[in-house]
């Protein structure tokens, strides 16, 4: 049934070619593996560092624990209006550490609007703060804004002043937005009392 082969010279053989396009196909194969995992490992770096980045935008940002502000007259009209305002900060829960001095803040209000960088204003620690750095949630810091001048200072008594925005008056409403270093935003809306009184020094906002 079955015929066996005697002729030696009749027998199947590799022939040199075939060995050489062989190996072509393993180093082919190899090089094609080699850039798939070299890719990978690149999509999967920039991925993590996209998402640590994305992450960083809406959780690194300040949280305002309180806000309030100093009651003055005006000459001797018997006007009385927020010179200063104050606010306590705090960085918010699942928040990295906050530079303060990296923080822009910006108002937008009845007058018009104006940003100045954390940096030009007057800071104080409550609790914890070193170099203006928020590290911890316990940490808290105090930010004084002066809305009572024409130009804009660092001074340190009251803080830095907003060129071309004044005192506001009884009844103002004030957006306040603090931004860090990554992008994060938060946005605080104030309004003054309708009333503003000289038995009050200095009112919540």
């Amino acid at each position: 049934m079955f015929e066996t082969i005697l002729d030696e010279e009749e027998r199947g053989q590799v022939g040199i070619g075939t060995l050489i396009v062989f190996i072509a196909m393993v180093l082919v194969a190899a090089i094609a593996a080699g850039v798939l995992i070299n890719t990978a490992g690149f999509l999967q770096t920039q991925a993590e560092a996209t998402g640590e980045e994305s992450t960083s935008q809406v959780s690194d940002r300040l949280q305002v624990v309180s806000t309030s502000g100093n009651v003055t007259e005006v000459g001797t009209t018997g006007e009385y209006v927020v010179d200063n305002i104050t606010f306590v900060v705090a960085k918010a829960p699942g928040a990295g550490n906050v530079d303060l001095d990296e923080t822009t803040l910006q108002i937008i209000g009845d007058q018009g609007q104006n940003s100045t960088e954390v940096a030009n204003l007057k800071t104080d620690s409550i609790l914890d703060v070193n170099n203006n750095v928020l590290t911890d949630n316990s940490d808290r810091a105090a930010i004084f804004l002066n809305v009572s001048s024409d130009t804009l200072t660092n001074d340190a008594t009251t803080g830095g002043d907003f060129d071309n925005y004044g005192a506001l008056t009884a009844g103002e409403d004030l957006s306040v937005t603090f931004t860090t270093a990554s992008g994060a935003s938060t946005t605080k809306e104030i309004r003054v009392p309708t009333t503003l009184t000289s038995e009050e020094s200095s009112v919540r906002l």
